[in-house]
């Protein structure tokens, strides 16, 4: 007999697993009604029946792939603020991806190479921190994940080809393809010389699914890169090249570029697959707006890291990252929006988690409770 999901909500009915203590689980749902709670009426909707979600992309997805899979060690401070203990996110709590599970009453997502008291009832996450679409056929490139998730639905007997069918598959990449690219010392030019084939190759990943049975997806696009701390502190750049709010405005143009072209690609596949449901989310004008009117939002500092080192203005230190000897991190009752200077603090992902539910940033506008089963 299958084992019972780690937290479901079946028409109403709430059931414990034995990989996790009781008190676990009722602290997973009082801090779930108080999320929900924090949510405008608004972006709330009845959900009796969980999608099952398969997500990919890289670590701003990452629920602990990387530790699972490369034993990569991410030391406390990393998940203080939420789980009180490193579980592997690169955050100090939750990410967008957990706030759009709890959404939807369902547990977060386990890490696909995470054998440890899992049983995948609600999904799969195929993320893993440093990921990109090229090159390809490297641990973790976007096709490997896809051949993962091939190989998952292959010989996976706990869920139903219904459930694969009926699945929500949410990708989140193009991030890294982007900075690695900069890294390389490439030009503007070069890099947006690029975006074609890395938009390519989320074509071809939506394809795969689509040809595995899968019909809903649901498609972040990339954020400001220009705005990371850790890209302000290690890049030599012109005073004319920042933005109003300090950015590096040649990166943010190159995200924008991906971003539209990705656009054009939802489009595309929703001409070209109509019985399928693309949603392609701008999480870009939310983060950028969360950095740029931050004083809103009540945020301080919103170029520098919480935790990291060397201090203002960036807090980043390429040699002493958040969670290895010698680093410095904010008091905890601290509002910042970046917390180890590429990734964003729990603060910022629940307000990003909103603006998305808001369907206000989503093309077509598509709750994400639409998917319920």
């Amino acid at each position: 007999m299958a084992s019972p999901p780690l937290c479901s909500f079946c028409h109403g009915r709430f059931t414990f697993s034995s990989s996790k203590t009781i008190h676990e689980d009722l602290l997973y749902l009082l801090l779930l009604s108080t999320f929900l709670g924090s949510l405008p009426n608004s972006v709330l909707g009845e959900c009796k029946n969980p999608p099952v979600i398969f997500n990919f992309g890289d670590s701003n997805s990452d629920t602990g792939g990387l530790v699972a899979g490369l034993g990569y060690s991410i030391n406390f401070p990393n998940g203080r603020t939420f789980f009180r203990r490193s579980t592997g996110r690169l955050s100090d709590g939750r990410l967008i991806i957990d706030f759009l599970c709890q959404s939807v009453y369902t547990t977060f997502l386990s890490p696909y190479l995470d054998s440890m008291g899992s049983t995948f009832l609600n999904g799969a996450n195929f993320a893993i921190a440093g990921s990109s679409t090229l090159p390809k056929n490297v641990p973790f490139s976007l096709n490997i994940q896809v051949m993962q998730f091939v190989h998952f639905k292959d010989r996976s007997i706990q869920l139903v080809a219904a459930g694969f069918r009926n699945g929500l598959y949410v990708i989140d990449i193009g991030q890294n393809d982007l900075a690695d690219s900069f890294a390389k010392n490439l030009s503007y030019k070069e890099v947006v010389k690029k975006i074609p084939s890395v938009i390519l190759e989320i074509k071809y990943a939506v394809e795969d699914i689509y040809a595995q049975g899968g019909r809903k997806f649901w498609v972040h696009n990339t954020g400001p890169l220009g705005c990371l701390p850790q890209k302000l502190s290690t890049v030599q750049k012109a005073p004319d090249d920042l933005d109003p709010y300090g950015c590096i405005s040649s990166y943010n143009d190159a995200a924008r570029v991906f971003n539209e072209a990705l656009l054009l690609l939802c489009e595309e596949l929703r001409y070209e697959k109509k019985d399928a449901t693309i949603v392609y989310v701008d999480v870009y004008t939310i983060k950028y707006d969360l950095i740029a009117n931050s004083t809103k939002y009540g945020f301080s500092s919103p170029l520098m890291a919480c935790c990291g080192f060397g201090g203002p203005p960036y807090n980043y230190d390429v040699r002493v990252t958040c969670g290895h000897p010698g680093y410095q991190v904010c008091d905890e009752d601290s509002k910042n929006v970046s917390w180890d200077g590429i990734h964003y603090t729990e603060a910022a992902n629940s307000i990003i988690a909103s603006k998305i539910l808001s369907t206000d940033y989503s093309t077509p506008r598509i709750a994400f409770d639409y998917f319920c089963n």
